[in-house]
């Protein structure tokens, strides 16, 4: 799929449909962007700061002081620009609900982010609200110049973890340290792991349930075949799906999960 851009000066041009800003930065798959004006968002991946707009509501995206080796080498792939979203929500079109949910937030694309930071974002995440998991993750990264790897972190323990003011999520991110630095997780071997496997991998970390282990799976290891369910997706299953997904949506789950989850949350 040929990416459509061009290199403005410091920018870089993007014409991409099947994209909206608002739809994939603020729907709680990362937890490091802010919406800094009406169409634009600065925000980081690792230790790679960006700030991206949209010009007037249409499908050009600016991305600002950003080379062409920059944009190919990291952006495109964290944006997942190789993949037809368009073509998935016109498969998905197939069932009534997922038509109308793919109607209403058409523009999510799924990160493709760091499989550490994920991680241990989701595990920040557990019981807690959005603006407090982006400060807890905003003083870990201020602490360390960038989002700290797990080998940084390797002396971390619950009471130097203090500043993080983070409560009993704590002691589940020294464990998820201690496995992965162990050899007893490898991250690398999760990513192709059969799904089953791979959730019940993560879930060895202290505080790590099916829908953590799932929201890292889909978010960080992009296993788009893994279906995180909340207590909205659950309200999806038991309305719309009580015999279990349509056939249209196999080995996308997870971006199926998308659409309907921002859908069922806009209705009355």
């Amino acid at each position: 799929m040929a990416i459509d851009y061009k290199i403005d000066g410091n920018d870089i041009l993007l014409h991409q449909s099947d994209f909206a800003l608002d739809d994939t930065l603020d729907c709680g798959q990362a937890f490091r962007w802010e919406k800094t004006a009406d169409n634009a968002y600065h925000g980081a991946f690792l230790n790679k700061q960006l700030t991206i707009s949209c010009e007037n509501g249409t499908d050009l995206f600016r991305l600002h002081g950003v080379s062409e080796s920059e944009f190919l080498g990291v952006w495109k792939d964290y944006f997942d620009l190789d993949t037809d979203y368009g073509e998935i929500k016109r498969r998905f079109s197939e069932d009534e609900t997922l038509a109308k949910a793919c109607g209403y937030a058409g523009g999510i694309r799924i990160l493709r982010q760091d499989s550490w930071e994920s991680l241990s974002s989701f595990i920040i995440s557990q019981n807690n609200n959005i603006p407090r998991i982006k400060g807890i993750i905003g003083r870990l990264c201020e602490h360390y110049g960038g989002y700290p790897s797990a080998e940084m972190m390797r002396d971390e323990t619950i009471d130097s973890l203090g500043y993080l003011r983070s409560g009993f999520r704590a002691k589940y991110l020294v464990d998820a340290v201690s496995k992965v630095l162990g050899g007893e997780i490898d991250l690398d071997a999760v990513r192709t792991l059969p799904l089953d496997e791979a959730r019940n991998t993560l879930m060895t970390i202290k505080g790590v349930g099916p829908k953590v282990a799932d929201c890292a799976l889909l978010f960080g290891f992009y296993r788009v075949d893994a279906f995180p369910k909340d207590v909205w997706v659950k309200r999806v299953m038991s309305q719309w799906y009580p015999n279990g997904l349509p056939s249209c949506t196999k080995g996308l789950e997870g971006i199926a999960q998308q659409y309907l989850f921002h859908y069922i949350r806009s209705l009355k």
